[in-house]
């Protein structure tokens, strides 16, 4: 489990291609690793992956096929620069909202347009998770809990304040681009529940 609130941007350090997924290498930048362990979790771009092997300021995580077809992990290369955060603790600060990492599809930048210091992003989900995303809801892009601004059918709008800009990778997005997204988890079990 995570809040969205990322920790650092860390860059693909090496992707090796290992009996027809991939092992990656990333290297964390300034994400603090004391206390993380083999078998622990940490969120790259939005994608919940598995501490295998761990170094002083690196780890590397195996990524199954169903995670590359599912996210946009598999279109990184050497260098690419991601999102990081290391999963909720009890009595950490939960200063996003609950995200557990699995992504749920990849959406498509639309358009980018400057608001004063902040930058309006809209974004297009697939047909099939437009109905989870409400207006003043949240939802998880590249693994960054962003407030709904507004919703037109598959297509809904968020604010990046310059401060998510500067530390995340969605200061650098671009119009075509595609993101990891996750919907808000209660939004899931809302509809479970009101199927039985």
């Amino acid at each position: 489990m995570f809040t969205g609130i990322v920790q650092s941007v860390g860059q693909i350090a090496a992707m090796t291609p290992r009996s027809g997924d991939v092992e990656l290498w990333i290297d964390t930048a300034q994400l603090p690793m004391e206390g993380v362990a083999i078998g622990d979790s940490i969120a790259v771009a939005g994608a919940c992956l598995t501490v295998t092997r761990l170094d002083t300021h690196a780890f590397a995580a195996d990524v199954s096929n169903e995670t590359l077809a599912c996210t946009t992990l598999g279109a990184l290369t050497v260098g690419s620069r991601v999102n990081l955060e290391k999963a909720l603790r009890a009595g950490d600060p939960l200063g996003g909202h609950y995200v557990t990492g699995h992504v749920d599809g990849v959406a498509t930048v639309v358009a980018l347009v400057r608001d004063a210091r902040s930058m309006r992003v809209s974004i297009q989900v697939p047909d099939r998770l437009a109905r989870y995303v409400a207006a003043k809801g949240s939802a998880t892009v590249e693994g960054t809990s962003l407030t709904v601004n507004e919703v037109d059918g598959c297509i809904f709008g968020v604010n990046l304040i310059p401060h998510t800009q500067e530390v995340t990778t969605l200061g650098e997005l671009k119009v075509g681009q595609s993101v990891n997204f996750e919907v808000d988890i209660i939004a899931r079990y809302v509809e479970r529940m009101r199927q039985y």
